[in-house]
């Protein structure tokens, strides 16, 4: 399949409105929402009440979709098995993840950790308490602390609170 999004030049942008992608792919803005309905993952989330935004991603698949559709013949659910075919993940016993990993991956691991455990070591205290644990700081002086006035206090829920005053 030629590469569509090539032949239509899309902007070098992150989002899209509807009607941008209806104008630069050559769709109706109805014909849009039923592909949304029928391709869940195109498209970004809509909220209620705001407009639906497209990525360049979807844009291209949008194009892709059109293509499926209109010049290869295909039905939509045919062209939802094309794009999931072309977008399925590699097999994991694949040999690009052995080249990626490597034959010695276990060893490099196991040293890293040893590394992580070595430095471990180092920040523990020499007394070795056990267990760090976090604590309050030490207050400086009790002085700074002062009471709140009895008339500015907040009465409970239960009986009201009665200030008197001392006479002099």
């Amino acid at each position: 399949m030629p590469d569509i999004s090539a032949q239509v030049d899309i902007p070098n942008r992150a989002l899209f409105k509807a009607a941008e992608v209806c104008e630069l792919t050559r769709v109706q803005p109805y014909v849009l929402r039923s592909w949304e309905a029928e391709f869940p993952d195109l498209g970004v989330a809509k909220n209620a009440g705001s407009p639906r935004v497209y990525r360049r991603v979807d844009v291209e698949q949008v194009l892709r979709i059109k293509h499926l559709l209109l010049v290869e013949g295909l039905t939509l659910a045919g062209a939802r098995r094309r794009l999931e075919e072309q977008t399925a993940p590699v097999a994991a016993d694949a040999p690009i993840f052995d080249e990626l990993i490597g034959r010695n991956a276990r060893e490099r691991l196991t040293a890293v950790k040893r590394g992580l455990q070595s430095i471990l070591e180092l920040l523990r205290p020499a007394s070795d308490v056990g267990e760090f644990r976090l604590a309050p700081p030490a207050s400086r002086s009790t002085s700074r602390v002062r009471a709140m006035p009895a008339a500015r206090a907040k009465p409970s829920r239960g009986k009201p609170v009665v200030v008197r005053r001392r006479s002099r």
